[in-house]
């Protein structure tokens, strides 16, 4: 059984930083594409960033690129978010999520595409 568990959530300040990890269980970890997503209340789940098996592919949503950046280590089976300037906009839960598949090409943003998730962090960020 696949098992996602994120840390690194909290409460920060406009401008500051948080690193948010995301350690999956399983042998299997780096032959799949790996996915942050987010959700504030009262809204729906949106993509925040993703990456290919390798690392040699990231995407990004455009209200993140240039601040976040996702990142992964097959060794340790984790994947990363490095979370800078941060916003009051920013404040959601943030899940980690593994791929069906090792790439998603065009398909990166599709939470459909996701087929295990983990149980989420809470950022809040104060103004």
């Amino acid at each position: 059984q696949v098992q996602l568990v994120e840390s690194g959530g909290g409460l920060v300040q406009a401008g500051g930083s948080l690193r948010l990890s995301c350690a999956v269980s399983g042998r299997t970890f780096s032959s799949y594409a790996m996915g942050w997503f987010r959700q504030a209340p009262g809204r729906e789940r949106e993509f925040v960033a993703a990456i290919n098996w390798s690392g040699s592919r990231i995407y990004y949503a455009d209200s993140v690129k240039g601040r976040f950046t996702i990142s992964r280590d097959n060794v340790k089976n984790t994947v990363f978010l490095q979370m800078n300037s941060l916003k009051p906009e920013d404040t959601a839960v943030y899940y980690c999520a593994r791929a069906g598949r090792s790439a998603l090409q065009d398909q990166y943003s599709n939470s459909d595409e996701y087929n295990y998730w983990g149980q989420g962090t809470q950022v809040t960020v104060s103004s």
